[in-house]
């Protein structure tokens, strides 16, 4: 699974301890029920159905599509390969993913475990025997290291969307730097995101780092850093940016991102990036996902435990009431930016489809949150790849999981914590079914919710707007199951 906070440590799974003999009864519609009406709003709201979207030719990037054709032919040669992290957690992953899309070069994708949370295949290894990622084969031919694979790409394929300047003009010439700039800025960052001694010192040299990174945004008109339209140097910069956001935030209270006027360039920046909604929107992460997936893979980071980190690390694991209704509107003074029109109604029908298009899986793995925990560690700590669902909790989770999505669909709880809030009523009851002598166990249901909440990652399983949802309707059932 993707990265998430400890269940075992969250208010509403310790809470759930005591729900021992609390019971609950089943007052959901079925899976068939819920996924026509699922199909109704969708085509209400013209949205796609999953029977109807073209994942190989749809505008939008999908981390789950596995073949990408754009305009192409059925039966044009694919010339790519390109083998990529399961959970999208490899930045250098991300920089290849995001320059095919921008591209539109048709590829093929074969998703590969890192390290830290499952084994690789033999398949993979006996071509890569290092595992590292990405991979890309063009016409047969193996390339590695993504700055390579960049390049190759951008040679290669010259008739799809150039993505960097004509050689011998002033912008070709600032790439170099701009380049070693990146990696000075991301020595900085790990230098403290990494360090527990120092954090005075390391913060003053990030930050120079990031006034340099400033003023070259703001060299050229655009919000871009070699003027008005995306290069490949915003392509090399945006996943560690990405990831500076949300781990700086999260382990030292530092906010990066709409800065309050410090960083005006880079403000302009993370707007224009994630303002490319077929692209870079369906790709990038949330902070809850970076917090807690780069520690395996730097080897661990550190708190500063100033009141600002505790407070931003709260918001960003969802232990204040970030992740509970009625949520508070996404706009770019969120605590997490957030740059598209959000429609709430959309987000919350975004991540119903999810769990109702693979209801059967995502059952059997929120129990697991009640079940054995595998044998076999690997060092993603909320990963566990061979862990084992509780059996006589898999009736409760369905029940359960189907109440979730058919508040998702209805809006009815939203509603409901809203006009709650307000302080009035809304006439409505949206009560869990609570009963002593109810046919599921509450306990097991509510350790199982918690364990799924926690680890529903972006972009993997949902964008964050509809992952921010679905986390505050599992809490919503979880709440419930507790007050009453």
């Amino acid at each position: 699974g993707g990265g998430g906070a400890s269940s075992s440590s969250s208010p509403a799974a310790a809470a759930a301890q005591a729900l021992d003999g609390t019971r609950f009864d089943d007052t959901a519609p079925s899976w068939e029920t819920l996924g026509r009406r699922l199909e109704t709003l969708q085509r209400s709201r013209g949205t796609a159905t999953a029977a109807e979207r073209d994942l190989e030719r749809d505008p939008a990037a999908s981390p789950h599509a596995l073949a990408r054709r754009f305009g192409s032919d059925d039966d044009a040669p694919v010339r790519v390969m390109f083998y990529r992290d399961h959970a999208g957690w490899c930045p250098y992953c991300e920089k290849i993913w995001l320059q095919l899309e921008e591209k539109k070069i048709p590829y093929r994708v074969e998703k590969i475990n890192m390290r830290c949370y499952g084994d690789k295949p033999a398949s993979f290894t006996s071509k890569v025997p290092s595992g590292m990622l990405p991979v890309v084969e063009i016409d047969g031919e193996l390339m590695t290291e993504s700055a390579a694979i960049a390049a190759a790409l951008e040679e290669r394929f010259p008739e799809r969307t150039p993505l960097l300047p004509a050689r011998g003009t002033a912008a070709f010439a600032r790439i170099e730097e701009l380049n070693r700039l990146e990696r000075a800025l991301f020595s900085r960052w790990m230098r403290w995101l990494t360090s527990s001694w120092a954090d005075g010192g390391n913060r003053s040299q990030f930050e120079e780092a990031m006034d340099v990174v400033d003023a070259e945004l703001r060299k050229t008109p655009g919000a871009y850093f070699l003027g008005e339209e995306l290069s490949l140097v915003d392509i090399t910069f945006t996943p560690f940016l990405e990831r500076m956001a949300a781990s700086l935030a999260y382990y030292k209270g530092f906010k990066i991102e709409q800065s309050g006027g410090r960083w005006p360039g880079l403000d302009a920046w993370y707007r224009a990036m994630a303002l490319r909604s077929d692209t870079y929107a369906w790709i990038k992460s949330d902070y809850y996902t970076h917090a807690h997936d780069l520690p395996p893979q730097l080897g661990g980071c550190e708190f500063n435990g100033d009141d600002e980190q505790v407070a931003f690390k709260r918001g960003i694991d969802g232990a204040a009431e970030s992740w509970r209704l009625p949520l508070p509107p996404l706009n770019e003074n969120s605590p997490e930016p957030s740059y598209l029109e959000e429609s709430a109604v959309d987000d919350r029908v975004e991540a119903a489809a999810k769990v109702i298009g693979n209801a059967k899986n995502v059952v059997a793995f929120a129990a697991r949150g009640s079940g054995r925990p595998g044998n076999r560690p690997v060092a993603a700590r909320l990963s566990d790849p061979t862990a084992t669902p509780d059996k006589e909790a898999i009736a409760g989770v369905d029940a359960a999981l189907r109440r979730v999505c058919h508040e998702l669909l209805e809006g009815t709880a939203a509603e409901a914590a809203a006009a709650a809030a307000k302080g009035v009523g809304v006439g409505v009851d949206v009560g869990v079914g609570m009963s002593e002598r109810g046919a599921h166990d509450a306990n097991r249901a509510a350790v199982s919710l918690a364990y799924l909440r926690d680890r529903v990652g972006v972009p993997r399983d949902l964008r964050y707007p509809a992952a921010r949802q679905l986390r505050a309707h599992l809490n919503w059932f979880i709440d419930e199951l507790e007050v009453r």
